[in-house]
């Protein structure tokens, strides 16, 4: 699961919708031999299930049979759900990319047709793709991962969508046109509010497949309520938390 100590998102950096209010204070990373969610804030805590059984900082939990299936059960739920969300931080990529190649042919249509635009925006794209398809921690979904890897990718492409206005503003320059010049300059300080607005609308058509993925996060939050085993704490199994 992509979490922050306030809320699961998705790889957009969006909440699962008003009909799915869900948190966790715990990071995962999946092996395959277990699931292993690690706690973010003190006093540190790491959890590990692995095949029904259930274990608290590296000391095994005693569990009924009941509880061992909520375990496997819970565990088996998060392996499906995980490539789902990393499905949608991929197309999440793929639409920040059109986006920067429309805001590109709107703004800056010179610097749209250059190959060099194109062929960067791709390398940047397919690199994120690579990377969350081959993540195994939440720590590498989170939003702060994601907005530092979509700042490292605007950082790298626009010099290149500037470049087209940079030229037009020598141009008028040496033309004595220095009107022209001042709008071009605002016209380059506006382009990158403009793209992340045009990034946003282009998340904000993943929501829909977004809320799908609530059952699946209730139906985590029933396993875990449903133990009867406490932890070594005497607080509750809860990974994650569900408001709906």
């Amino acid at each position: 699961m992509v979490v922050t100590a306030a809320a699961v998102f998705t790889p957009t950096g969006r909440t699962f919708g008003q009909s799915c209010h869900t948190s966790s204070d715990y990071d995962i990373t999946l092996t395959a031999a277990a699931l292993q969610f690690e706690r973010k804030s003190a006093p540190y805590q790491i959890i590990e299930m692995q095949r029904g059984a259930l274990s608290v900082n590296r000391k095994p939990l005693t569990l009924s049979a009941e509880d061992r299936r909520h375990v496997t059960a819970f565990e088996s739920k998060v392996r499906q759900l995980v490539p789902k969300i990393k499905a949608l931080g991929q197309r999440a990529v793929d639409l920040m990319a059109a986006a920067i190649h429309e805001e590109a042919a709107r703004s800056s249509p010179g610097s749209a047709s250059r190959p060099e635009l194109k062929a960067r925006v791709h390398a940047r794209a397919q690199q994120l793709n690579t990377r969350i398809a081959n993540s195994t921690t939440s720590k590498e979904w989170r939003p702060e991962a994601i907005s530092g890897y979509v700042a490292g990718m605007l950082t790298d492409v626009l010099p290149l969508l500037t470049g087209d206005l940079t030229q037009k503003a020598v141009d008028l320059t040496m033309k004595g046109d220095f009107g022209g010049v001042i709008a071009l300059k605002d016209q380059a300080l506006t382009l990158r509010a403009s793209l992340d607005q045009r990034i946003q609308a282009r998340l904000e058509t993943l929501q829909p497949e977004i809320d799908k993925l609530c059952p699946s996060l209730r139906e985590l939050d029933r396993l875990e309520t449903g133990m009867t085993q406490g932890l070594p704490d005497g607080t509750r199994l809860n990974l994650i938390k569900v408001d709906s």
